[in-house]
């Protein structure tokens, strides 16, 4: 093998990182110069690779999945900045591959964007997928849920040993009619838990498909209690606390659990598993929380209507500062008229602080239908930043924000306070 696309790779990452750049341009360069390197880098891993893929909870479930392997011992190479396009795992690649392009690793899990996914697949099969859910996100560049769908089911019959599905979602529980090639099992929800987490016609109001809940599922997440979950695995119930902060995150560490068991098949240790899940940090942005002024701020991640209603329910607004900061660059989505479908009447008492971002006057507009104060308007985010932090002195405060609004926030933030590094 030519080892130069790797060295000129490391050399363009190297050059990115002094220079703060995107994490995924060291990717585009070796894609170039190396069209197969992604696919011989990977193939060479005892235990494969595991897609973690669907429309919400992508970044923290993969996280999850890793840190429960890797407290099973086995050595986990993923693309942890959240960088979820084959270039972006080309990049992350870059940084763990020696000069010759060999990745020293046991198994590879990786989060990929759903339409990147179908990409990555063709040139790496995957030996696991998990796929989480399908709701409305980006429809400017999905389309409607239906093509999300069919972009999930590409993935899962490339998959050549298990398929993990949400036994919840009607969509992605259906898909296991098209898949012959690979075992499939699930993960799923009490009873009791299911109006908590609607699926997408359910959250429309439209009668839609009832889930599957017949289906077996490998682990169930039986109760919620604040940061303490139940969840029933193997016909044992276990409880634990967990340092993940809300309700779809709990629900996201089921699917991380079933993705983990598949994986590691009968030497699985459940007792070490739900130890390794205790232990697990948000993943940066998605209730990540920071210091500032001597008072917690938490960063949540927003990007359609199912998890800014699930952010909303899991966060109490109750003494603490709001600010919503609403971008719609590419990497957002450029329609935001899904924030029309969200119920922001929980803001109501207290009201939010400070708006901003590309979309501020949207937002603003939309939390005036619901009769909820909003302070003041700023689109500069650098701005409003300083701005709320003043205003909101002495209390504690909340972000909720789109994924590049989240990334220029957490940016101003670093000047500031302690924030970890991703990279």
């Amino acid at each position: 093998m030519n080892p130069l696309p790797v060295l000129v790779g490391k050399a363009a990452r190297f050059a990115s990182r002094l220079r703060g750049g995107g994490s995924a341009f060291p990717g585009l360069v070796v894609e170039r110069l190396d069209p197969g390197f992604m696919g011989r880098a990977l193939s060479t891993l005892p235990r494969g690779v595991v897609v973690v893929s669907g429309t919400n909870g992508k970044t923290t479930t993969t996280k999850m999945v890793v840190e429960l392997l890797e407290g099973q011992g086995l050595t986990v190479f993923t693309n942890r900045t959240g960088s979820n396009f084959t270039r972006g795992v080309a990049a992350a690649l870059l940084g763990e591959v020696d000069w010759r392009g060999r990745l020293r690793a046991d198994v590879a899990v990786l989060e990929l964007d759903e339409a990147h996914a179908v990409h990555f697949v063709k040139l790496v099969p995957p030996r696991y997928s998990l796929l989480l859910n399908v709701l409305r996100d980006q429809l400017d560049r999905f389309g409607e849920i239906d093509a999300t769908t069919r972009l999930l089911e590409r993935i899962a019959l490339a998959t050549t040993d298990t398929v993990v599905l949400n036994r919840e979602d009607p969509r992605v529980a259906g898909l296991a009619a098209s898949i012959t090639a690979a075992d499939v099992v699930y993960f799923g929800l009490d009873a009791s838990l299911r109006s908590t987490f609607p699926n997408d016609d359910e959250l429309r109001g439209a009668a839609g498909t009832a889930p599957a809940s017949a289906l077996p599922a490998d682990v169930v997440l039986a109760s919620v209690d604040g940061a303490s979950a139940t969840f029933d695995v193997d016909g044992a119930t276990t409880h634990t606390h967990l340092r993940l902060r809300g309700v779809y995150n709990i629900f996201n560490a089921a699917a991380a659990l079933a993705a983990a068991r598949a994986v590691l098949g009968g030497s699985a240790d459940n007792g070490r598993l739900f130890s390794s899940l205790a232990a697990v940090e948000p993943a940066f942005g998605r209730g990540e929380s920071l210091v500032v002024d001597g008072q917690a701020l938490e960063l949540v991640l927003v990007k359609n209507p199912s998890g800014f209603r699930l952010g909303l329910k899991s966060f109490d607004p109750a003494g603490c500062a709001t600010m919503i900061a609403i971008n719609d660059n590419y990497a957002d989505g450029r329609d935001m008229s899904w924030l029309w479908d969200v119920d922001f009447d929980s803001l109501g008492l207290g009201g939010v602080d400070l708006v901003s971002g590309v979309r501020a006057y949207d937002m603003a507009l939309r939390l005036t239908y619901d009769d909820v104060r909003v302070g003041a308007v700023e689109p500069d985010t650098t701005e409003a930043l300083r701005q709320f932090i003043r205003v909101a002195s002495g209390r504690p405060k909340r972000i909720f924000c789109t994924y590049t609004a989240m990334l220029a926030v957490r940016r101003e933030l670093s000047k500031i306070t302690k924030v970890e590094v991703v990279s």
